[in-house]
């Protein structure tokens, strides 16, 4: 009897170590996956701001160039008259 208890001790111990290797094996997959999908939204972000940064840039250019176009010809308006 003392043998049959001693043997679901040691089941129960191998099975208590193993559930916990997953359990930490599940837990380090997971926070090896949040890192990689926070790497990869940072990187996501990082490149849309750069993209609305030159769309941004292209926008003021084309007003700028308007603008001024714009002063020219009425500069030119005041010349003539």
């Amino acid at each position: 009897m003392a043998s049959m208890k001693k043997s679901f001790e040691e089941l129960k111990n191998t099975t208590q170590t193993a559930a916990k290797g997953m359990a930490d094996t599940t837990v380090q997959a997971a926070q090896e996956a949040v890192q990689q999908v926070a790497e990869s939204s940072k990187e996501t972000t990082k490149t849309a701001t750069e993209e609305a940064s030159k769309q941004t840039q292209t926008a003021i250019n084309s007003v700028a160039s308007k603008a001024q176009d714009s002063i020219k010809g009425f500069g030119q308006k005041l010349v003539q008259k």
